[in-house]
């Protein structure tokens, strides 16, 4: 299955939404088009990941990898519409306990 990416910036805000699967084929596809993102001072990004019906170890990866490097620039990541599937992926690893992951209903 192809990943859709659709990026949108507005000084420091990004907003990013992804359709598909994140897996070993689609990862760098992914994290080519995040890597403008991280060139900025103080990014605020948000990923919408509610159309994303796979993921495995190398898409972690890549959110580790923007998860640290928007630290490293004083910015922060927002992941929001992870299913039960993916939130259960994250809790497992521990990113769930150092990113920031709203639910439905914009609880943390």
């Amino acid at each position: 299955m192809n990943l859709v990416i659709d990026v949108k910036q507005k000084d420091n805000e990004v907003f990013v939404k992804i359709s598909g699967e994140i897996d070993a084929y689609t990862a760098p596809e992914l994290k080519e088009n995040l890597q403008p993102s991280t060139e900025m001072e103080n990014p605020n990004i948000t990923v919408d990941l509610s159309d994303v019906s796979y993921m495995d170890s190398t898409g972690l990866g890549v959110f580790v990898w923007l998860f640290k490097t928007a630290k490293s620039k004083d910015g922060q990541l927002t992941l929001t519409g992870l299913s039960e599937r993916l939130q259960r992926l994250f809790d497992i690893t521990g990113l769930g306990e150092i990113m920031t992951i709203k639910v439905e209903g914009g609880v943390e």
